[in-house]
């Protein structure tokens, strides 16, 4: 196999396999105006001496995302710098759930920016994470997906079928919004529990039918296996569900709220750079993910806009609430919660 880190090297049956594995050959298991870009200097190194008990911070990251972008320009790190802050990158993670179990387990500080659903799943089994930061990206492009000459080419299509999701994730939900949309019972379909390193191979196998995913691993499989859309997001879902957040361990945030704030006013700036500068944005992706040309221009066709958010937000939160109680009350996450418990004092 040729060195996936390497562009137009990898295979892109090799860069899948790779990109969704990563978690396990890693070996690891607000104060601020969202839209007005960072601190000023001399408020941040104000803010970043009083409130903290460490100098270094460990992030985690996927093979998508802001998280990704920003590792990649080095932007991030520098501005942290000049507060004495020095950033340390684990991964690649597959998916949130295991940046989650890092950020529980000690190995990490702050989970990648992923999926709020696993997160309340995580807060709910005991965890103590709370949210330092939201984020929202649009255009949303996760997918469920079926190969071509399957027979499905619906929703209601998946009667009797089995579906890949993974459990209290961002695949989960949309399969069952998309099933109650088109009025199909969920006991009428096999929904089998993979994470996105197992779901790949079933899909391309046949030992699944469909596969609910997000990017790129969605657009990935899409050209790799022949597969095409039968729910997006964007699309077909009335109403967002689930949204990006970053999490970190409650005592750390109560130890380290200055820390926090710089970090959220970096990844404020790089959030402004990635919506600014898409073609740029998605080719520094591209570079290491491996992925097609044509995968790439899509996502370039998109203009993807992150917007960030603070825990302050009380609209934000509230909308959040109301996505935990839909989930809760569709049982994929198994009891109640009370999202303003678990945000971050900043």
């Amino acid at each position: 196999m040729t060195d996936p880190f390497r562009p137009g090297t990898t295979t892109r049956r090799a860069f899948l396999a790779r990109s969704l594995i990563g978690a396990g050959a890693a070996g690891l298991a607000a104060g601020f105006d969202p839209l007005a870009g960072s601190l000023p200097a001399a408020r941040a190194a104000t803010q970043t001496t009083a409130g903290r008990n460490t100098d270094t911070i460990r992030l985690t990251w996927g093979f998508s995302g802001l998280a990704f972008i920003a590792k990649e320009r080095g932007e991030l790190e520098k501005m942290l710098a000049k507060d004495n802050i020095k950033v340390e990158w684990l991964g690649p993670f597959p998916n949130h759930a295991p940046t989650l179990q890092a950020v529980t387990g000690g190995t990490a500080d702050f989970s990648f920016g992923g999926s709020t659903t696993p997160a309340l799943a995580a807060i709910i089994a005991g965890s103590p994470l709370v949210f330092s930061l939201f984020l929202n990206y649009s255009p949303r492009t996760t997918a469920i997906i079926a190969k071509d000459g399957s027979g499905i080419d619906r929703i209601t299509d998946l009667v009797g079928r089995s579906v890949a999701v993974n459990r209290s994730g961002l695949g989960e939900f949309l399969l069952v919004a998309a099933l109650e949309k088109h009025g199909v019972d969920r006991s009428k379909v096999n929904v089998v529990y993979l994470n996105p390193p197992d779901a790949a191979p079933a899909l391309a196998s046949g030992k699944v039918d469909a596969w609910s995913m997000w990017s790129p691993g969605v657009d990935i499989a899409r050209l790799e296996y022949k597969a095409h859309d039968i729910f997006q997001e964007e699309r077909d879902l009335d109403f967002q569900i689930d949204f990006t957040s970053y999490l970190t361990r409650r005592r750390f945030a109560q130890e380290n709220p200055a820390l926090i704030r710089a970090l959220n006013a970096a990844f404020t700036a790089e959030a402004a750079w990635a919506s600014a500068n898409t073609v740029e944005a998605e080719t520094i992706v591209q570079a290491k993910a491996g992925y097609r040309d044509e995968i790439r221009d899509g996502y370039i066709a998109l203009k993807r806009q992150y917007r960030l958010y603070p825990v302050s937000d009380a609209a934000f939160v509230g909308d959040l609430q109301k996505a935990a109680d839909w989930l809760v009350a569709r049982r994929i996450l198994p009891e109640p919660v009370r999202v303003a418990d678990h945000l971050a004092a900043l």
